[in-house]
């Protein structure tokens, strides 16, 4: 039986080969995870960590410049395992609905679980919200998440690549764009003519 329905916001941030270095069967993996989940409208719980990669543990200087993240946060985070334990514990028994902006998140968590010889621990909805936002504001390109926000006349949530500011974000950008589907959904105010039948009116003028 499942149980609430709920949305959870993730972001992960992922590791990055050498620029212009070749490196033997390299893919990203994640090394840093946000979630945001929201059940009714309203932030239930937030979670963040860092988390240890599988093949490629040794971060790259690229990496490391570009997330400013460093080699000792990534070597004490969850191990892989672990993300996936707390993964299912957030989602187990409910109705769940995954909001991440872009399609990368979720493409890279499913290789991981391959590469790791381990089930997607996800059964749910699956929502890329930058092609919700693209389709909304009829944009050719996608637009990133910071610009997206900032299109708003919003700012972002802490600092940009950092995996639980980046989730917040994308609830933020959310709730701006469903406000905006309903407001369009809405029916257009009647007119005074609308209320009154003047061929009525007149009549009672003849």
């Amino acid at each position: 039986m499942k149980g609430r329905r709920q949305t959870l916001f993730i972001d992960f941030e992922f590791t990055m080969p050498e620029k212009n270095a070749r490196m033997k069967n390299f893919y990203p993996e994640i090394i840093e995870v946000g979630l945001v989940l929201v059940i009714d409208d309203r932030i239930a719980e937030q979670f963040s960590s860092f988390v240890t990669p599988l093949r490629f543990p040794i971060l790259t200087e690229r990496c490391k410049s570009f997330l400013h993240i460093t080699q000792e946060q990534v070597d004490q985070g969850l191990s892989f395992y672990e993300l996936l334990r707390k993964l299912e514990e957030f989602t187990k028994n409910h109705e769940n609905v995954i909001v991440t902006w872009g399609n990368m998140d979720m493409k890279v968590l499913r290789h991981n679980c391959q590469q790791a010889k381990v089930p997607f621990p996800f059964q749910a909805v699956e929502i890329d919200l930058s092609m919700e936002y693209k389709r909304f504001f009829g944009d050719q390109n996608q637009t990133g998440l910071w610009k997206a926000v900032q299109e708003y006349g919003k700012e972002g949530t802490g600092k940009h690549h950092r995996a639980l500011d980046d989730a917040l974000t994308t609830y933020n950008i959310y709730r701006l764009v469903e406000k905006d589907k309903r407001y369009l959904e809405k029916p257009k105010p009647t007119t005074i003519g609308d209320r009154v039948d003047f061929s009525k009116l007149l009549n009672e003028f003849v």
